[in-house]
């Protein structure tokens, strides 16, 4: 079995995934945040 090294595997690909998947949950949040702001002021 192979020695394992710290910090020599490449996880490019694993943080463009986060970076995505962060992105993804704010703009989520921000449209989520709006539609109720939008359905409290017309219900008012």
């Amino acid at each position: 079995m192979a020695d394992h090294k710290h910090g020599e595997m490449n996880i490019d690909v694993q943080e463009k995934t986060f970076a995505g998947f962060v992105k993804w949950v704010t703009w989520g949040a921000i449209v989520s945040i709006g539609v109720l702001v939008f359905l409290a002021l017309v219900n008012s």
